[in-house]
Parts: C-alpha cells; sequence; structure tokens
C-alpha cells in the first residue's frame, strides 16, 4: 500500500461500548487532524486529572499485558489500543484525533471491524503533506524463548508473515501472510476477533483481567472446542487476529512500514520489543517520502523520492 498524500478522516465520528478488561462503559469521537500530527489520543479532563494528550508510539507504551497500554497508568493511560490502530494502518488513515472517556478503548464485537466501518462511514481525505514511511534496511529480531519476530526489507510495501502454535487441537499451529492493503486488511483481516481460554477466566478475574468479556467479544475457547454458538468466521481466526494485533502494534512506530515482518508465538510484548530493537540502531532503517504522482499523456508518472533523515521519535 504506497500513498503518496497522507490523510485524515472527512468528518468526526463516534462509538460507544464496554471496555473488555474493565467492564466500564466506554465511548470514542474520532476526529480529523492536521498533516504529520500522527494517531493521538485525547484523555478527557475528570473530577480527579485535568485533559491529557498521548502520542500513539512504540515509546509511551506502558503495558503489554493481555492488550497494549500507552501513557502513564499512574495519571492518565489508555488501553487496548490496538485494534482500533490496526483499522487506522489497514485502511491508510494517518492522522487523527482519539478522544476518549475512560482509560480503556471500546471492545466492540472483539475484532477491528466496526472501527473499519466508523472510517469508510466517513471516508478519508487527502492532506497537503507527502506521506512518509519507514523503510527497513537491515534484518532486526528479537527471540523469548521460542518465540520471535523480526523485521527485514521488502521491495513491495508492508508483507506480514505470522505464525502461531498452540497445544490445543482448536487452534493447532497456523499462518497467515498478508501485503497490507485497505481492501485485503477489511475482508481478511478487520473481523478476526479476539480470543481466551475459558480454563483462564477465574485467573483472569483475579488479576483484574476481562471483566468486560463475554461471547458477544471473544472467541471463547473450551476443552475442545469453541464455545461460540455461531461458531468462527474464518476457519484459521486465531491466527487472523494475531495479524491484526500486529498491524495495530507496528503502527505504533509512527510510520508506515516499508518491509516484511515475521513473527512466531508472538505477541504484544514481542510487537513492541521489535520496534525497540529497529530504532536502537539508526543503520536498521531510514525514512522515505511517497513520490507524487502526476498525470502526463493519460500514463501516471512517479516523481524520485529522497530519503530524508528520520525526525526524533519520541
Amino acid at each position: 500500500m504506497i500513498l503518496d498524500r497522507q490523510t485524515t478522516l472527512r468528518a468526526p465520528v463516534t462509538l460507544q461500548g464496554i471496555g473488555v478488561h474493565s467492564g466500564a462503559a466506554a465511548g470514542i469521537c474520532l476526529r480529523p487532524s492536521s498533516a504529520n500530527s500522527g494517531i493521538v489520543f485525547l484523555r478527557k479532563e475528570t473530577e480527579s486529572s485535568p485533559a491529557q494528550l498521548i502520542h500513539a508510539k512504540y515509546t509511551k507504551v506502558s503495558a503489554t499485558e493481555l492488550c497494549t497500554v500507552i501513557g502513564d497508568r499512574a495519571s492518565a493511560s489508555v488501553a487496548t489500543i490496538e485494534h482500533l490502530m490496526s483499522a487506522c494502518s489497514g485502511l491508510g488513515l494517518d492522522n487523527v484525533l482519539v478522544e476518549i472517556d475512560g482509560p480503556e478503548m471500546p471492545i466492540m464485537d472483539g475484532s477491528a471491524a466496526e472501527f473499519v466501518a466508523a472510517i469508510e462511514s466517513t471516508g478519508l481525505v487527502a492532506l497537503g503533506a507527502n506521506r512518509r514511511y519507514l523503510k527497513i534496511l537491515q534484518p532486526v529480531r528479537v527471540e523469548h524463548g521460542r518465540a520471535f519476530a523480526e523485521l527485514v526489507p521488502f521491495d513491495g510495501g508492508f508483507r506480514l508473515d505470522v505464525e502461531i502454535d498452540f497445544d490445543t487441537a482448536v487452534i493447532g499451529r497456523q499462518r497467515k501472510v498478508l501485503d497490507l492493503e485497505p481492501s485485503a486488511y477489511a475482508s481478511e483481516i478487520s473481523r478476526a476477533r479476539t480470543f481466551g481460554f475459558m480454563r483462564d477466566v477465574e485467573q483472569l478475574w483475579k488479576a483484574g483481567f476481562a471483566l468486560g468479556a463475554s461471547l458477544d467479544n471473544t472467541v471463547a475457547i473450551g476443552d475442545d472446542k469453541v464455545i461460540n454458538p455461531e461458531g468462527l468466521r474464518y476457519a484459521d481466526e486465531f491466527v487472523r487476529h494475531k495479524v491484526l494485533d500486529a498491524v495495530g502494534d507496528l503502527a505504533l512506530a509512527g510510520y508506515p512500514i516499508l518491509g516484511e515482518f515475521r513473527s512466531y508465538c508472538g505477541g504484544h510484548r514481542m510487537n513492541v520489543k521489535i520496534l525497540e530493537a529497529l530504532f536502537a540502531d539508526r543503520a536498521n532503517y531510514t525514512i522515505v517520502e511517497a513520490a507524487p504522482v502526476y498525470a502526463h499523456h493519460g500514463a501516471q508518472m512517479a516523481a524520485a523520492a529522497p530519503a530524508a533523515f528520520a525526525p526524533d521519535l519520541n
């Protein structure tokens, strides 16, 4: 997916739901934003704290247990941002202000489908600034036990190659390869729901997680079957959801990626770790601008796009 101009929303759009971990009501309003502002969350003012802006970047991640959290958890943070981030990245939405009235994003149906529908309902508009991309120059890899994540150079845009391996026959070993572009993301990835094991429910509740989880927003896995009466949306819905999460977490790079992401038995923690490893060495990447496209005698001609020095990402 190569776009020559940055984008934002045509008009504001509002969504309401509950937090999958808190169980509390959660509402957001997505608002148009200016070029080069990126994706920014605005925690609204409360009786105990003033309004705070939190930029959606890997440097702002404060937790990755079961979901991705950005911001200071002691003062103002936003949890479970990965599904909205995934929808924005998958559809090519670069700049948006996310007003939120609580500490957790609404889980909706457990996928990114309702965020995609909301963005598509208002539409995107091009801004007067070239789109900038994060181009991978050399392989970067992180490992944790048998799990790994890596970013490698790739000339065809952004490809994700994600594999999972669970010791239950309900999931088993699944792999999904996706070249990220809006139509493929919307049809193949956005509807894949989060999932969890029934055997873990009581322990999660005691730890303060999954208080809002239900069969309406989570694929529940029993000893030998999926509990949800409607079954799965895809035969390999589990790995597709892992791709969805990876798209969202990797959007915290602050730029769309030109490269290939590979993952085995990964998750939020590994997705953030690979970004930390990538930005630890300036030789790993460069920032390039999209080439403006001009019409010439009915043909499309792309101007050369010189590399630019990476700005401060903190």
